[in-house]
């Protein structure tokens, strides 16, 4: 769809399907278990890196099924239309917000494969390592209960079927 077509209006933009997910992505990021309980720290980095973080294991858990390849890619935009609004909100200019989305967008891609691993592996050392190195705590947070909120939320994401997940039916 070109974007001259959405400013008329002749079309629907397709990622509006996808905003109620995001709206959860970002709902979870939020919860404030992940910030009294396990110290994640309560500022514009703190907030960025749960964000990001449940963005890649949305993503994550849509990786795996070719149906949710354009679904997966629309959130992606979503999480990208979303930062570089926050970005210019902040105060950042036109000339620098190109170079900040390329960070933010290189910091998903690196949480996606961090996870990706960390995830995998049958113990959460590898897990509390990631997010040691992904996620910005207070003095004194508590890698455990966030290591341990994460794989939870990755499990509560495999379990869901595809409509439930695209749905935003995520229980928390």
């Amino acid at each position: 769809m070109s974007l001259f077509a959405r400013w008329l209006g002749r079309e629907p933009d397709p990622r509006e399907a996808l905003r109620p997910l995001w709206h959860r992505v970002v709902a979870l990021a939020r919860e404030p278990g992940w910030y009294a309980k396990g110290g994640v720290a309560d500022t514009v980095a703190g907030r960025f890196d749960m964000i990001a973080l449940i963005t890649a294991l949305v993503l994550l858990r849509m990786d795996g099924d070719p149906a949710l390849r354009g679904p997966s890619a629309r959130l992606t935009e979503l999480f990208a239309e979303d930062m570089d609004g926050q970005l210019r909100q902040s105060g950042v200019g036109d000339l620098v917000v190109g170079k900040r989305m390329a960070k933010l967008m290189g910091a998903l891609g690196g949480r996606i494969e961090a996870l990706r691993s960390a995830l995998a592996a049958s113990d959460d050392a590898a897990l509390r390592a990631t997010v040691e190195r992904n996620v910005t705590l207070i003095e004194g947070g508590d890698l455990a209960e966030v290591a341990a909120e994460v794989r939870v939320v990755a499990g509560q994401l495999a379990a869901l079927d595809n409509p439930a997940l695209l749905a935003a039916r995520i229980e928390r």
